[in-house]
């Protein structure tokens, strides 16, 4: 897993819109970043950071996360989902510190971790 240390990290910028939005079931009178999209960003950040120095005919997979979001962001925000990988354990645990922000502002904050795995053919292929 040469180039896989931890202190890697990555970022990804994102407009909130469209999917990523919540109103509450109208209850805000806003459209905002909703947390399943905050939590898909920090993901896909840590997922794109990786994949190009995982092994050849592997993937990874996530399998936990532990966030707060602590701040709104409304829609039309730019923000940016930051993930660094903090370690590895046995070879294919990765641990990652995730946060989204929205220029100064923190928008959410946490961990996330992906498994290494080898991914299995789609069923009838």
């Amino acid at each position: 897993m040469s180039g896989l240390v931890p202190g890697l990290e990555g970022t990804h910028e994102f407009v909130v819109e469209g999917p990523l939005l919540t109103d509450v079931g109208g209850t805000i009178g806003a459209g905002v970043l909703s947390t399943p999209g905050m939590i898909a960003m920090m993901e896909r950040t840590a997922a794109m950071l990786v994949l190009p120095l995982v092994p050849e005919g592997r993937a990874t997979v996530g399998f936990e996360v532990c966030v707060r979001h602590v701040a709104a962001a409304f829609e039309g925000a730019r923000c940016v989902a930051i993930a660094r990988l903090e370690e590895i354990v046995d070879e294919r645990k990765l641990r990652f510190a995730v946060e989204v922000r929205a220029g100064e502002r923190t928008i959410g904050v946490g961990t996330h971790e992906r498994r290494i795995i080898a991914p299995r053919p789609a069923a009838g292929g």
